[in-house]
């Protein structure tokens, strides 16, 4: 049985919009609401290039990653064709107005994940 953590309350999150979940351990989770009161949670790492999805565009159950502009399904994380991949999605509960997020998912679920770094600060350098 799982055991259910508060997160916030609906109205927390903007209507067509995201607010992030930090976890003790791995990448933050993305929570996303659509304006039909859905709510939704995935790694906040788009399958292409680890862009934030939080901070992408929402419209109807997908969001479009800032980065690239690849649709993923807010129900099942994964990128819409023509594009492949999916990102990690948590389970979800609204009850009177509340989010709640499965605790054990948020500990266990994609730990090993790891955001990109862009451009040249990515690169490793030795020294000579």
């Amino acid at each position: 049985m799982s055991a259910w953590k508060k997160i916030c309350q609906v109205t927390d999150i903007p209507v067509l919009g995201s607010r992030r979940v930090s976890r003790a351990q791995g990448m933050d989770v993305a929570l996303f609401r659509n304006n039909e009161e859905g709510i939704f949670a995935l790694l906040d790492r788009c399958p292409h290039r680890g862009g934030p999805l939080s901070q992408g565009i929402v419209f109807g159950t997908s969001v479009a990653c800032p980065l690239h502009n690849w649709t993923i399904g807010l129900t099942d994380g994964c990128a819409k064709s023509p594009d492949e991949g999916c990102t990690q999605k948590f389970s979800v509960r609204v009850i009177e107005g509340a989010v709640y997020l499965d605790a054990t998912e948020l500990a266990t679920l994609a730990l090993e994940a790891r955001a990109e770094v862009a451009g040249p600060a990515g690169k490793k350098l030795t020294s000579a």
